[in-house]
């Protein structure tokens, strides 16, 4: 099992899988990120843009392994990284 754990650093282009959610509907969206806010990330999936709610989801890095808490990076991507 993989440690969760805040994410430092940019996640726009990285390829992610959301694991877990409290939205039955967005479990399983893979795809790169495309775009992050304050309170929402956008995956490109299917050739389509979904926008989720980091509120909502728990996610995986598919590179790394790594899982993150969604509620974690609930900053501006600025923000989170100083």
């Amino acid at each position: 099992m993989v440690k969760k754990k805040t994410f430092p650093h940019e996640l726009v282009g990285e390829e992610v899988c959301v694991v877990k959610s409290t939205h039955p509907g967005y479990v399983g969206i893979m795809g790169k990120v495309v775009d992050e806010t304050k309170s929402t990330i956008r995956i490109e999936h299917n050739h389509k843009i979904k926008m989720l709610l980091k509120a909502a989801i728990d996610l995986q890095l598919l590179k790394s392994g790594a899982l993150i808490q969604g509620k974690a990076l609930i900053k501006r991507p600025e923000e989170r990284l100083k």
